[in-house]
C-alpha cells in the first residue's frame, strides 16, 4: 500500500508534499483516500495491480501509485485510461527511462494521443495552443506522467535527473492528432494498430522548435522549400540528431503546411522520406561547427537511420508555423518511440457526470 501521510488540513499537507520534495514545484491536488479510490475505480484494475518498474529509482509502479499521481496532477478519472497508457509506455524497455531521466540533455517524454480517447478520455486538444495552456486533459495527464516519474521513478533535480536545463515540457507534453481535419491517415494506424484504436505514443523530445514557411500557390514546387525548412529544423548542426544521429524525432505540421504537402500527392511516408533525404551534413561542416564531434571520414553524417525514424502528425491552428521536436539520441534504443493501446471501454466515466461528484 502507498504510505498514508496525515495533515491538520489541505493547506498543511499542500506545504508537507512540497517539503518532502514529492511535487513539481506547483501546487497539487491532495492525493486524499477519497480521492484516489476514485481514480483507482477509473481505471477498471485493482489498487495493487503492477504495471513495472519506473527508473532511475526502479520504484514499482501499482495502479494505486498512478492513481495518486492523477489526482495530485488535477486529472478527472475519465483522463485516467490515457495516463495508464503513458506510463506503460514509458516503462517499456525500448523507451529507455532510467537512461532519459538521467541524462544531461533536456528530453521531455511527448506524449501524443490517438483514436476515440481524444474524445471520451479528454477531451484531449489537438487545435490551436494545443501544448499550450488552458487545454486541462492536455495539461493533467502530461503532469501526471511527469510526477509518476517523480515520485515513482525517482527523478529529481540534481540528484537523479541531471537535464543540465531542462525546458518546460517536463511539467507537461501532451496532445492529440487532429485525425478528422488531418490529409493523412491518424499516426496510429501507420505504426500499426487499427482505425478504432485509442493509442498513447510516447517519445522522447526536446522542447517544440518553430518553423516558418509562407507557400506559394502559384508556384507547385514550393513543397520542397517545406520539405527543406522542416529539415533544416529537425536537425540543425546544434541538435543531438545531426551531431549524434540515430533517434527518432517528432514533427507536427499545422494544417496549412499538411495541405501543401498533400497537394503536392505526398503520403505521410513521402514526407518522412523527404525529410530524412534532406536532413544530413558533410563531415567536413561538422568539422567546422562541432570539432569535438568530427569523424576522419569526408562524407556525409545522416541525421537518422531512415525515413521511420520521423513521427509525423498533425495539430494546432493553421498558419505560418510548424513544429519540429529534435531528440536525445542516445540510451540503448537510440530515443524509440513506444507506443500502447489504451484500454478505456469499460471504464471512462459518462462525460458531464464527473464534475457532479468533484
Amino acid at each position: 500500500m502507498t504510505e498514508l501521510l496525515n495533515a491538520s488540513d489541505e493547506a498543511e499537507a499542500l506545504e508537507d508534499l512540497h517539503r518532502r520534495g514529492l511535487t513539481d514545484g506547483l501546487p497539487v491536488i491532495i492525493p486524499t483516500p477519497a480521492r484516489v479510490t476514485r481514480m483507482v475505480l477509473a481505471s477498471g484494475f485493482d489498487a495493487d495491480m503492477v504495471l513495472g518498474t519506473m527508473g532511475p529509482g526502479h520504484g514499482i509502479a501499482t495502479i494505486e501509485k498512478v492513481a495518486v499521481a492523477a489526482v495530485m496532477s488535477g486529472c478527472l478519472p475519465d483522463y485516467m485510461p490515457v495516463v495508464l497508457a503513458a506510463v506503460k509506455a514509458v516503462i517499456d524497455p525500448i523507451f529507455d527511462l532510467t537512461e532519459m531521466q538521467a541524462t544531461t540533455h533536456c528530453t521531455a517524454p511527448l506524449i501524443i494521443v490517438n483514436g476515440p480517447a481524444r474524445h471520451t478520455c479528454g477531451p484531449i486538444s489537438s487545435g490551436y495552443g494545443a501544448l499550450g495552456p488552458g487545454h486541462r486533459a492536455n495539461a493533467s495527464i502530461g503532469r501526471a506522467l511527469r510526477l509518476a516519474m517523480i515520485n515513482i521513478g525517482g527523478g529529481r533535480p540534481g540528484t537523479s535527473d541531471m537535464a543540465l536545463l531542462g525546458h518546460p515540457g517536463k511539467f507537461t507534453f501532451c496532445l492529440a492528432e487532429d485525425e478528422e481535419n488531418s490529409p493523412f491517415p491518424p499516426m496510429h494506424i501507420d505504426l500499426g494498430f487499427e482505425a478504432d484504436d485509442s493509442v498513447v505514443t510516447v517519445i522522447g523530445a526536446e522542447a517544440p522548435h518553430s518553423v516558418i514557411f509562407s507557400g506559394d500557390g502559384d508556384d507547385p514546387e514550393s513543397y520542397k522549400a517545406l520539405l527543406n525548412m522542416l529539415a533544416i529544423g529537425i536537425a540543425n548542426a546544434g541538435t543531438n540528431n545531426a551531431i549524434l544521429t540515430g533517434g527518432t524525432a517528432t514533427i507536427v505540421l499545422n494544417p496549412e503546411h499538411a495541405a501543401i504537402l498533400d497537394q503536392a500527392g505526398l503520403t505521410r511516408q513521402d514526407i518522412a522520406e523527404g525529410i530524412y533525404q534532406r536532413s544530413s551534413m558533410t563531415e567536413k561542416e561538422i568539422s567546422r561547427l562541432a570539432p569535438g564531434f568530427a569523424r576522419k571520414d569526408s562524407g556525409n553524417r545522416d541525421a537518422f537511420k531512415g525515413p521511420e525514424q520521423l513521427l509525423i502528425l498533425m495539430s494546432g491552428g493553421s498558419g505560418l508555423y510548424s513544429m519540429v521536436m529534435p531528440s536525445w539520441c542516445a540510451g540503448a534504443h537510440k530515443n524509440s518511440a513506444s507506443s500502447v493501446k489504451v484500454e478505456s471501454e469499460f471504464f471512462c466515466e459518462v462525460p458531464g457526470l464527473a464534475a457532479q461528484t468533484i
